[in-house]
């Protein structure tokens, strides 16, 4: 059995000290801190809402609406729901650009920047 001798020209490596790792985290609190604030920020921004409606779901005479970026899609939901007349007993499935249901829990301009098209946010529903 033969055992591994070291490289010679590549440096120790060495566990860093209790000192690194203080400096460490007292630089990367403030910045923690920092995003920590500016997630609890909402949006103000306007996110462009298209409703399509998907087999025998009632069609809306308008389907494009803008929605505050920083409210949760649960509030697009409500919104589509009072515009069909719906009771809240009634089943009514969203989903983005055909493909996904959404959680309720997330932000508007959050899906709007990962799945947007072409300026909008297409909610299909039925």
């Amino acid at each position: 059995m033969s055992i591994p001798t070291p490289d010679l020209l590549s440096p120790a490596i060495r566990p860093p000290s209790a000192e690194t790792m203080m400096a460490n985290s007292i630089v990367t609190q403030p910045t923690a801190l920092e995003a920590l604030e500016h997630y609890k920020k909402k949006d103000a921004s306007k996110v462009v809402v298209r409703f399509k409606a998907i087999g025998s779901a009632p069609i809306m005479k308008n389907n494009v609406f803008k929605a505050t970026a920083g409210h949760k899609f649960q509030a697009v939901i409500l919104f589509l729901r009072q515009q069909l007349g719906m009771k809240k007993e009634e089943a009514l499935f969203t989903y983005i650009n055909a493909a996904f249901a959404p959680a309720p829990d997330d932000t508007v301009g959050n899906l709007y920047k990962c799945f947007g098209t072409e300026g909008h946010l297409i909610v299909n529903y039925r």
